[in-house]
């Protein structure tokens, strides 16, 4: 007997109709509500699918670094970073993306799904210029959908909870991974010490 979910009627046998308020919340455009979301977050997950798969991307700054350009267009600035590219990539080949918004100490969210492309255009880059550097590009995000997401994950994660911070795990250092991968030929420890002054000058 197979256990797998694979169709629609599954999925609804397991999980059944969704809460009424999980649609009533899905709007078209940037109202007021969600607007205050994007110009509070100084954290985003823009999310990709491409012939070569899919991917998520950690991008970060100033809150409100997301520019609202009107209630249905987006413009992400993507700064200097390690070159794999791999949603711009996926953007070139397909467009469709989906961008997380989270808010630290708030617990709901904000997802926007949307269609994406790459503008190069000079005064666009100049106008997010930080510290007289310019992004390499800005990603123009078309809104198609958008929705807060409850803070249930949040409070299980306990992300927010005093102390989260202060008793970090003990994960390995970006430097111990590379070295383990290379299986010792890449020198972590020196990568590791070097990393605080290397973002001085690299982080836009």
């Amino acid at each position: 007997m197979s256990h797998t979910l694979k169709t629609f009627a599954d999925l609804e046998a397991v999980y059944g109709a969704p809460n009424p308020r999980s649609l009533l919340k899905e709007i078209d455009h940037l109202n007021a509500d969600y607007r205050a979301f994007v110009e509070a977050s100084p954290f985003i997950v823009l999310s990709s699918v491409g012939a070569q798969g899919t991917d998520a991307s950690p991008k970060g700054d100033a809150p409100g670094f997301v520019r609202i350009l009107n209630e249905r267009l987006l413009a992400i600035p993507d700064r200097p970073g390690n070159n794999r590219i791999d949603n711009l990539r996926n953007i070139v080949e397909d467009g469709r993306v989906s961008v997380l918004f989270i808010v630290p100490g708030v617990g709901e969210t904000l997802r926007v799904n949307g269609t994406a492309t790459i503008s190069a255009d000079p005064e666009l880059l100049a106008s997010f210029a930080v510290q007289g550097r310019l992004p390499r590009s800005v990603i123009l995000v078309q809104v198609l959908t958008v929705y807060f997401h409850c803070s249930k994950a949040l409070v299980r994660s306990k992300l927010w909870e005093r102390g989260a911070q202060e008793n970090k795990p003990a994960v390995p250092t970006a430097g111990k991974i590379l070295q383990h991968i290379s299986g010792g030929a890449f020198d972590g420890d020196a990568y590791d010490r070097e990393l605080p002054e290397r973002l001085k000058t690299t982080l836009y």
